[in-house]
């Protein structure tokens, strides 16, 4: 399966219709009018609709930053499977694209989406550099630079990035970080961000050990810890009512599987308790026995092809195989169309059967690869792996 959902993305150029890409039409853009609720319109009427509208509204066709990540690592995995060089001369091209899109004028590496976007308060041009998509990029540069140490040069260039465009700060609690380098310690503190900020930490000190990266991935990771609710799960946001999500399904595995990178990269069971009952909170609330991923803690739909990616990498890296293999079972049985091509969402009554080239095939070929790394012995937290 790994190497026919690549193959759909490769015979595209790995370029496509995207979660939030709704800003891109060009029926949007040649309105003479910028108005935050128009975009808004545009965005969201898009993204919510339950049939794929892009084509119409003439929404652009374009590469994802994070999801030439995921693909650059799913190559990578490939290429160690099977063998085949195309996959590893795949995964260097689309490395090589990382770094020649990276977003320039910053303090270090750092890339984001292709595309503008807009919330209730802020209208972000195309390339605004996040962490997320940082963070994915580093890991999937960090993973090529067996092959040029190159590589490696550039994504530890990130770190002027996580310190100061994106606030690191220290707290009572721990450290914290922005969600973008926009915002200036302005808006809400999203939650997995800052894990998966802490995960790009222990990414580059794992590959040159450095105390004081880890001294500051911990600060962040334990204020992250501070913040698990009783239930075991992680709201979305610091404060929980600055966002409309709760304790949503695949930003929960975000937070588990950097809990579980420290534990891969250090040997420390520091935070052993958090992860136990972050796991028990994923497993039994966000899914179902079945496979199938539930959207948050109180709605089991829609159910979400990322959050079905997402549970697979998760739990292949806390070592539950057997599960990771139930939820691929489960979304082969329910959002997969054939020939390497899988579906966006399971909603009550309706598929929505239209295919993101990020939301669905960089995250499931991902997801495919973890599990296979994991049954063939090597765990995708394992410290030798990114």
């Amino acid at each position: 399966m790994l190497a026919e959902t690549l193959a759909y993305a490769r015979d595209r150029e790995y370029t496509g219709w995207d979660y939030f890409d709704g800003m891109s039409s060009r029926i949007r853009q040649r309105l003479p009018v910028e108005n935050k609720w128009l975009n808004l319109a545009f965005q969201e009427g898009i993204k919510r609709a339950p049939i794929n509208l892009r084509r119409l509204l003439l929404v652009e066709k374009r590469r994802n930053y994070k999801g030439t990540a995921l693909f650059t690592l799913a190559n990578l995995a490939a290429f160690d499977r099977l063998g085949e060089d195309r996959y590893h001369q795949e995964a260097l091209a689309l490395a090589d694209w990382l770094i020649a899109n990276r977003t320039r004028g910053y303090a270090g590496f750092c890339g984001g989406h292709q595309h503008a976007t807009q919330d209730l308060h802020t209208r972000r041009p195309a390339k605004t550099p996040g962490i997320v998509s940082t963070g994915y990029a580093v890991r999937a540069l960090l993973a090529a630079a067996r092959f040029d140490p190159m590589y490696a040069e550039v994504a530890e260039t990130a770190l002027p990035f996580v310190f100061e465009d994106l606030n690191y700060r220290e707290t009572a609690t721990g450290a914290r970080i922005d969600y973008h380098a926009s915002a200036n310690g302005e808006d809400p503190i999203v939650l997995n961000a800052n894990a998966l900020a802490a995960r790009l930490l222990l990414d580059v000190h794992h590959h040159d050990p450095r105390p004081r990266l880890r001294e500051r991935a911990e600060r962040v990771l334990d204020y992250v810890v501070t913040e698990q609710t009783d239930a075991g799960g992680w709201m979305y946001t610091d404060p929980p009512d600055a966002s409309h999500l709760s304790m949503d399904n695949h930003h929960n595995g975000f937070i588990v599987e950097s809990l579980l990178r420290h534990r891969a990269v250090t040997g420390s069971d520091r935070y052993a308790d958090a992860v136990e009952r972050g796991l028990s909170f994923y497993r039994n609330t966000l899914f179902e026995d079945t496979g199938a991923p539930n959207w948050d803690e109180g709605s089991q739909f829609p159910r979400d092809i990322h959050a079905a990616a997402q549970g697979i990498v998760t739990f292949s890296e806390a070592g539950d195989t057997e599960f990771a293999r139930r939820i691929l079972e489960w979304t082969c049985d329910n959002l997969y169309a054939g020939d390497g091509r899988f579906y966006y969402q399971k909603r009550r009554f309706y598929t929505k059967r239209f295919t993101l080239m990020r939301w669905c095939q960089a995250w499931m070929a991902f997801a495919v690869a973890r599990l296979v790394r994991a049954e063939t012995g090597r765990t995708a937290g394992s410290a030798a792996d990114t």
